[in-house]
Formats: structure tokens, sequence, C-alpha cells
């Protein structure tokens, strides 16, 4: 594909649950290459959303179109060049993350370089590690390489730096960039603003269902600004994690 080009489109994208809709029609596209954030409260349907486009729940209503295929129509296609985040839940204890990289390219027919899968997310030292003994930034820079065994053309993540300290979100930070430039599509859910103004290239806001705002992080500051606003308090130029970070320093401590 053209790089820029549109690699998903979602039109009106309708979730229900009884008599509760929790995904209320959206559209949006992706484009190739591009780190794409969603943003929005709890309950807003971000990560609904993110499972519809996987595959992993059925479309009541509308269409996603993910690299030419019908999502709803080609599931088993979608998820052979598709990576998700995998929750810690669900690695096995006792298999070292060597052998689990090994086991879950098997799965799609492919066979991995595990080192060097390893070594693209700063873990090469802990190849013969159990999951359970790696920190929380380790087990979420792992469930990133296990996402990528398939060579995948776009990589979902939901929230992958809740709960890291800022050494390591910040490493994680650096992982997804290095991720873009192998022109690999991020699509990402967030909490953390910061994170989403660094990170992304386009993002939506969600909320109650619907998409209520939608383009690069600079124009809507830059519109918001626009419209008036101001902050109540002089902006400085670092902030507590700046200190944080400074006087700790940058290394990461697993």
């Amino acid at each position: 594909m053209t790089k820029g080009k549109d690699i998903i489109v979602v039109e009106g994208l309708t979730k229900r649950y009884g008599n509760t809709t929790t995904v209320k029609g959206i559209s949006f596209t992706v484009r190739e290459g591009e780190v794409f954030g969603i943003l929005g409260p709890n309950g807003a349907g971000k990560t609904t959303t993110l499972e519809m486009i996987e595959a992993l729940r059925s479309i009541d209503e509308g269409s996603v179109i993910l690299d030419g295929i019908d999502v709803a129509k080609h599931p088993q296609k979608i998820r052979h060049i598709i990576g998700i985040q995998l929750q810690s839940s669900a690695f096995y204890d006792k298999v070292t993350l060597r052998e689990q990289l090994v086991m879950f390219a098997s799965f799609y027919g492919k066979q991995v370089d595990p080192m060097e899968l390893l070594r693209s997310v700063e873990l090469e030292d802990k190849a013969n590690s159990y999951p359970e003994k790696l920190s929380g930034g380790q087990k979420q820079r792992f469930s990133i390489a296990s996402a990528l065994v398939n060579e995948p053309r776009v990589l979902f993540l939901d929230e992958p730096t809740t709960g890291l300290d800022p050494q390591a979100r910040r490493h994680l930070w650096d992982l997804i960039k290095s991720i873009k430039k192998r022109g690999i599509t991020v699509v990402l859910t967030s909490h953390y603003m910061e994170e989403a103004q660094l990170l992304c290239d386009r993002l939506a806001i969600m909320d109650s269902g619907k998409i209520i705002a939608m383009d690069s992080p600079k124009k809507m500051i830059k519109d918001l600004l626009d419209r008036g606003f101001k902050k109540p308090e002089v902006v400085e130029q670092a902030d507590l994690e700046d200190v944080y970070i400074d006087l700790t320093g940058k290394a990461l401590r697993e």
C-alpha cells in the first residue's frame, strides 16, 4: 500500500448490549504508518471499538475494512495481519520468554528469531526467564514483542503504559516510536494526555459511545486556544515528572 493511504476504514460502527448502545455509529479512518489514538473516559466505548476492529467482538451495524479486508466477513484473515497487545494473564508461567515467542509464531505458521524480538524490546537478557519473574514494565514490553511475532500490518495497544513508573513509561514510548519507524500502523488507547500528545499523529476523542472530536493533537490544541481558552496558571517548561526523571535517571530499574 502507498504510505498515507487509509489502512482502516470504519463506517457507522455500532455495538449494542440489550437496550444499551455502547458504540453509536462512529466513523473514522486510520492512515497507513501513523499512530492513531482513541481517548475517552471509562465507559466511552474505546475498548469495544478496538475489539470490533480486531474481529474479537461482533459488529451489530456498520463496517470495518482493514487493509482492504471486510472484518465481519473475513475475521480469520484479519487475525493474521494484526498484532494485539496481550495481557500478562495470557502468558504461560513456566515457559521462558524465548520459548513463548517461538510458540506464538508457530500459531501463525511463522518462524521468528526470538532473540531479535527480545532485543527490540530491551529484554534480551531475560530470554530464559519466566513471565512471572518480570516487572510490570518488562511484562508490557514482552506483550508487545508477542504481538509482533506475525509481522503485523497494524498493532493494537490498549492502555499500554497504565501502572508503569515514569522510566518504564518513557521507554515504552520510545519502543512505540521505533515500531512506527518500521512502517507498522499503531492504534492505541490511553488515559495519559501527555502520552497521546507525544505519540499520536491523529486521535479521536470518544464520550458516551460517540466520537466528539478528531484531528491531530496540535490542531486540537490550536482550536482550543482560538476559542479563547487560557490556563489558570503559568505553564512551566518542566514538571514534577521531569524532575523525578532527572534526579533518578532515565535507565530502567528492573
